[in-house]
């Protein structure tokens, strides 16, 4: 990034507490990062609020007041959209979008999920993994589309699943793995190295017909 360019605005959905969201911000304190994080939005009184607001980010609680899906889901857009993100990062936010929502940011919103996508969908991916006697696992970050967990992906990372692990032995291997991929796509999303095109997504300048690997760009 160059002196005379404003990094990028990037707002973050969590639910939680927000280990993703804290890895992410950290890496947009960067001398050179082409990113910054303007707010962070929680669907509920999440404990990384508290995080974001001791690194300085303005935060808001939008709780659901209302059965309406799409009322809800506007009002989340149009707080949202008031931050003028360039990119909106999905951390651990536990709301399935509806395509009114989606389209409001087409090309612009990212999520990471715990699981070698296209494989494990959904929610409860390290006990699904462990049930299946996979010896593999992983994350992976994806453009977000209007079906659950299928938008295109961009980068994944792969663990081994050892013998007698538990879940929550898992699910920590894979946490720390996350920590040091989603912030590279953000990255390159901001550098304008990557793009969401044509329902497919577009890395220097070629479409990727697999997701980049955690382990050939970097530690």
């Amino acid at each position: 990034m160059s002196a005379q360019t404003a990094p990028d605005a990037v707002v973050i959905l969590i639910s939680g507490r927000g280990s993703n969201m804290r890895a992410l911000i950290e890496h947009s304190l960067a001398a050179d990062s082409p990113y910054r994080v303007s707010g962070v939005l929680a669907d509920r009184p999440a404990g990384g609020l508290e995080v974001a607001r001791d690194f300085g980010i303005s935060t808001q609680i939008l709780a659901p007041h209302t059965t309406d899906r799409a009322a809800y889901e506007r009002e989340l857009a149009a707080a949202v959209g008031a931050l003028s993100p360039a990119l909106v990062a999905l951390a651990g936010f536990m709301r399935v979008l509806s395509a009114p929502f989606v389209q409001a940011f087409e090309g612009r919103i990212m999520n990471i999920h715990p699981s070698l996508l296209p494989r494990y969908a959904g929610l409860h991916t390290h006990r699904r993994v462990l049930a299946a006697h996979d010896a593999e696992h992983g994350a992976t970050v994806h453009f977000v589309t209007e079906t659950l967990d299928a938008g295109p992906a961009i980068l994944q990372s792969r663990v081994a699943v050892m013998p007698g692990d538990s879940e929550a032995e898992l699910a920590a291997r894979v946490l720390e793995t996350e920590h040091r991929m989603y912030f590279r796509a953000v990255r390159w999303f901001c550098e304008h190295r990557l793009t969401c095109a044509g329902g497919r997504a577009w890395f220097d300048g070629r479409a990727l017909s697999a997701p980049l690997q955690l382990a050939d760009v970097g530690k």
